[in-house]
């Protein structure tokens, strides 16, 4: 009855519509600054949602791109001395070889700042003023005397009007989620220079948000894929009344401008996620089809990973430009929470606010793919990164459980039986394995990977379990035929285990797949057992970890101790040495700012004497 289940749960899969276009993103990254621990919790959920796809025979592709217009750019870019390309172009290698080092696979790692985001940007404003959903108003807004410059929102802080946060921007509050103007904020003040802003009149574009009000809802309503808990929050939003967009910014601004205008520009979030669509473009460069065929088309499917920070963006204004726009609007928008460390919000000062590069000193980045799979859920919980939670999981079920059955199993074959397998000789076993095998599929399309991972670790105890109780070191002396069979039954335990963990460690997966001397197994292959075949080296694939210990970082402006020693021949004349100077320092790695402040020092310094004696 078992294996009939199986059967069934497998022909169910395989007859799935496999030839649909699937388009998976992940929120786009600003370029201002590195990846660090939290947002890889979201890149590594959506690679391994993709992985699972793929694995499963599903047409799919993974596009992202490095969000890079803004005002920040802009003066980050100026007070390193280079320019705004240049900054971006610094922090789209740095992201991605960080990516690349937590295996997050996409197809298309892009950047807005392309000509194919700036096509789709005029095509989708040009079409929403065509459908009569644009406007021009001339507003209020904070301006800067003494920067001389109108201040958009990342650049006015102040006290939230709705919950009263202090230091909250002047779009959105980081506590409550409310979106306001510039001109709402309570005490607003310049973040560039400190200055409070004045008032002043500005002509810019609005988008008609408004008049969605009802399509929105019954979309919401109607998508039952959306998490409940978001879908009643934006719904509240909906209902709540949602007010007109401004969608220009003033210059200085770096960006897209807007056709017909001297000194107005596209606002960021217009132009951040039409990224997606600019970089499914830059997939399709090769191919033969266009982004057209996933974003203005009913048959693709759509999905995006996003964190609970930007759900208004990405339920409300994005799906709603699309719709205004004559284009395909996602069709599901996955949200997770936030990352925090041993309980508390990562800290710079207590050295929990660790970058990916970081944290790969202390870890094997696929070690925290496995963790963070481990406590995914199809919700907006939080994820507390615990350091000796971490160590307990992968020590005491990822290499005490999964990585002994590999080994002990493939070793005693191999040292047995010169890896020789035969035929499996419990086919209820399997067929049990092969049915909780399709809970584990079932878990990962309903993106509850924390599932997902338990079920594989109770297929690797029955494994283990099976092997045990079988006692092929008796066996092995008294019934050899036996023995190898029951073997034969392990090793399919394993090279499910293999399938099934793929998409969360695929390198982890492939030394199994090495072993089992089968390449490039996919889902299709969980109810085909492996028979009369001969293994691979046996080989151990994971050792236990030691404890994890985060340094925190020294106290900011204490000098760092340098160890150095005197000579002998110039401590014999009494020469007591306080302070040295390092010349010709060899910096480990090159930094643009670094370099910058190194001019800027040796400038200030050149006519600067001590004692009489030139620097």
């Amino acid at each position: 009855m078992l294996l009939l289940l199986s059967k069934i749960s497998e022909a169910t899969i395989m007859a799935q519509d496999m030839s649909k276009k699937t388009l998976v993103t992940s929120a786009l990254i600003y370029a201002n600054g590195p990846v660090h621990i939290g947002h890889m919790v979201e890149y590594i959920q959506t690679d391994i949602y993709v992985r699972f796809l793929k694995l499963a025979g599903k047409d799919v592709v993974y596009c992202g791109a490095d969000d890079t217009h803004g005002t920040p750019i802009e003066i980050n870019a100026s007070k390193q001395g280079i320019t705004p390309e240049e900054f971006i172009d610094h922090w789209w290698k740095e992201h991605k070889r960080d990516y690349d080092d937590y295996l997050v696979d996409f197809d298309s790692y892009y950047s807005t700042n392309s000509p194919e985001n700036r096509h789709y940007t005029e095509l989708i404003f040009k079409r929403l003023q065509e459908n009569g959903y644009i406007y021009k108003k001339e507003i209020e807004l904070t301006y800067c005397e003494n920067c001389q410059r109108y201040l958009p929102d990342r650049y006015v802080k102040g006290t939230c009007p709705n919950c009263g946060a202090p230091d909250q921007y002047g779009d959105v509050c980081e506590k409550c989620n409310a979106t306001h103007d510039t001109t709402d904020l309570i005490n607003p003040y310049c973040s560039i220079c400190g200055t409070p802003p004045i008032r002043k009149d500005s002509l810019h574009y609005f988008f008609k948000l408004g008049e969605f009000t009802d399509w929105l809802r019954d979309w919401l309503n109607n998508n039952h894929r959306l998490q409940p808990e978001i879908r009643n929050q934006i719904l509240t939003w909906v209902n709540d009344g949602l007010n007109d967009w401004c969608i220009s910014r003033d210059g200085p601004y770096f960006g897209f401008k807007i056709p017909g205008e001297e000194d107005k520009y596209f606002y960021v979030w217009l132009d951040a996620p039409i990224g997606y669509i600019a970089s499914t473009a830059n997939y399709a460069k090769d191919k033969p089809f266009t982004a057209d065929d996933y974003w203005q088309r009913a048959e693709a499917e759509i999905i995006h990973f996003i964190g609970k920070d930007i759900i208004y963006f990405h339920l409300l204004f994005w799906p709603a430009i699309l719709h205004g726009a004559g284009f395909h609007v996602p069709d599901n928008v996955v949200v997770h929470g936030f990352l925090t460390v041993n309980g508390e919000k990562m800290s710079k000062s207590r050295g929990t606010f660790l970058t990916a590069e970081e944290f790969k000193e202390y870890l094997d980045p696929e070690l925290l793919r496995f963790y963070y799979a481990a406590n995914l859920s199809h919700t907006m919980t939080d994820i507390d990164l615990d350091l000796k939670n971490l160590e307990g999981r992968i020590n005491n079920e990822l290499v005490a459980n999964v990585a002994n059955l590999v080994y002990r199993v493939m070793s005693f074959t191999g040292k047995n039986y010169e890896g020789q397998i035969s035929e499996i000789n419990d086919e209820a076993l399997i067929a049990e394995v092969n049915e909780k095998s399709m809970v584990v599929y079932k878990a990962f399309e309903d993106y509850e990977f924390r599932d997902a991972v338990n079920k594989i670790l109770e297929i690797s105890s029955m494994g283990n379990k099976y092997f045990q109780e079988n006692k092929p070191w008796e066996g092995v002396k008294t019934d050899r035929d036996q023995t190898q069979k029951v073997l034969t039954t392990c090793v399919n335990i394993v090279k499910n285990i293999a399938i099934m963990i793929k998409p969360i460690m695929p390198l982890f997966a492939g030394k199994i797949e090495a072993q089992l001397n089968k390449e490039d197994l996919t889902w299709a292959d969980i109810d085909s057992n492996i028979e009369n075949h001969k293994l691979g080296k046996a080989e151990i694939v994971l050792r236990k970890i030691d404890p994890i210990e985060i340094k925190e970082p020294e106290p900011e402006g204490a000098p760092r101790e340098i160890n150095f020693e005197i000579h002998k021949k110039i401590a014999k004349l009494g020469v007591d040495v306080k302070l040295a100077i390092i010349e010709g320092a060899n910096i480990k790695k090159s930094n643009s700012e670094l370099d910058r402040l190194k001019k800027q020092v040796a400038e200030d310094l050149k006519d600067v004497e001590i004692e009489g004696n030139p620097i």
